[in-house]
């Protein structure tokens, strides 16, 4: 049985040029805080002071749970010790942290979700980790606005870990997307997965759909559609949502489906992060074959206004989120 590491696959994958030593490094250190990370969910229910709440909010209006505070504090710990990284952006804080003393030798910015999903922790549901990096786009040591608020189309590399029955990694560089999942015994993550594709076309869909009744007609009548034959797959869609982003966008990419989180009158942006959570889904997807959208463009073609800017969200086969587009 041929077995084969992420730090080996990375870089034969990729070529040994210095951009893809230097993306090889960044990713392989958000993956040992991950793997730091995966080992605290995994003892919340025996450890005191790692479920529930801090009782602080962070830039969203959102409840801080412990875990946050952990992974959040953890990965701004790790990537600030790659002198390859400019800037750090956090979907837990106000601002880009800036890394002045990497202002001669860092060429890229990491921005992450440390923790998608945190308050599933106390009821033993899965959650996840998501990142995507950038290329600084100043000239020399220079550094401003541009460098972070990219559009999706200028992401090198995406990916997340979930945090389920197994520890897995997804991630892409722009060769495809790649699956490895975390060989506990021996602390590396092990080929699983390559070369993920989406089918063109799911069988599942995944909504809250507690808030249909805030959503344009349109969307409503699109839900009452998937329920029949009427759908474009010609046979009704299955239900499945954990309440999870990384979760359930998981679940689709492996399988096929749709995942959607719309706006509504009280909130037309949605309440996903463009930059912490559209992108790097949208970059996943668009590398497996999938598609993502905000109803009426390419996710990955909006150039973001502000570092916690929100959208909403239709991302998973291409040809469920076509339908789902100008709706």
């Amino acid at each position: 049985m041929h077995i084969t590491n992420l730090t080996s696959y990375l870089l034969s994958s990729h070529g040994h040029t210095s951009d893809a030593r230097d993306l090889a490094a960044i990713i392989n250190q958000i993956v040992f805080g991950s793997k730091i990370i995966s080992r605290e969910i995994n003892k919340a229910g025996l450890a005191e002071d790692i479920l529930g709440s801090t009782g602080k909010t962070n830039i969203q209006d959102e409840e801080v749970q412990k875990l946050d505070e952990f992974s959040n504090d953890l990965m701004i710990k790790l990537l600030s010790d790659m002198p390859r990284v400019r800037a750090i952006g956090s979907e837990e804080l106000d601002d880009i942290i800036e890394l002045k003393k990497h202002k001669s030798t860092g060429q890229y910015v990491v921005l992450l979700d440390p923790l998608d999903g945190s308050s599933n922790i106390d009821v033993n549901v899965s959650v996840g980790t998501i990142f995507v990096i950038f290329k600084k786009q100043s000239k020399g040591s220079a550094f401003n606005q541009d460098d972070y608020l990219q559009s999706g189309e200028q992401a090198v590399a995406a990916g997340y870990i979930l945090y389920g029955s197994s520890t897995m990694l997804v991630y892409s560089t722009g060769y495809g997307v790649h699956g490895f999942t975390l060989d506990s015994s021996i602390g590396e993550f092990l080929l699983s997965h390559e070369h993920m594709k989406i089918p063109e076309v799911g069988n599942t869909y995944s909504v809250n759909e507690a808030y249909t009744p805030k959503w344009d007609p349109n969307l409503q009548q699109y839900l009452k559609e998937v329920k029949t034959d009427q759908d474009i797959s010609g046979q009704p869609k299955k239900a499945r949502y954990i309440g999870t982003l990384v979760a359930d966008a998981h679940r689709n990419l492996l399988t096929g489906g749709v995942y959607l989180y719309p706006g509504d009158k009280k909130n037309p942006n949605g309440k996903l992060r463009l930059l912490f959570e559209a992108i790097p889904f949208a970059f996943l997807h668009h590398q497996a074959g999938g598609a993502a959208t905000d109803g009426k463009q390419d996710i990955l073609k909006i150039k973001p206004s502000d570092l916690h800017q929100r959208v909403p969200l239709f991302v998973g086969s291409q040809q469920d989120v076509a339908r789902l587009t100008n709706q």
